[in-house]
């Protein structure tokens, strides 16, 4: 990451423009011009520094619910229940982990009284228990960096 790299990541938190021409708008005003800054996102993303671009939703404010969920796979499985589980389309992402608990992903239900239908689909589908974490407490932690 280079200077304006940075200053990319800390101008868009917060204050991307609500415009038909949002890249145009914020390229002005970090000094480039839209190709420029679409070219640099898309470098980032491709490269794994920015590993999501896209808004933040108060999902709960909406209605729904994010719901942090484990499962402990057999390696031997691990493959065939990361399909099922992926194949769902609540599953927002999913990732394995080295612990007991080695597949985790995040369920994004519409209506929050969805959640344990989906959980009970998931562990009807698989075989394997659901370990859901609902969120007791949202923190935002804004990151900034050195330009």
């Amino acid at each position: 990451m280079d200077a304006m790299d940075r200053r990319i990541i800390n101008t868009m938190q917060g204050e991307f423009p609500l415009t038909p021409r949002p890249f145009k708008v914020m390229g002005e005003r970090l000094g480039l011009c839209e190709a420029e800054l679409i070219d640099r996102i898309s470098r980032m993303r491709a490269e794994g520094i920015l590993t999501r671009f896209g808004p933040m939703y108060h999902v709960d404010r909406m209605g729904g619910r994010f719901t942090l969920a484990a499962m402990r796979i057999p390696p031997e499985d691990f493959e065939r229940v990361a399909e099922q589980v992926n194949a769902c389309v609540e599953v927002a992402h999913n990732y394995e982990r080295e612990h007991d608990l080695n597949m985790w992903f995040v369920l994004a239900t519409e209506k929050a009284e969805s959640t344990p239908d989906v959980i009970a689909r998931i562990e009807a589908e698989t075989g394997y228990p659901v370990y859901p974490m609902p969120k007791e407490k949202e923190f935002f932690v804004e990151l900034r960096l050195r330009a």
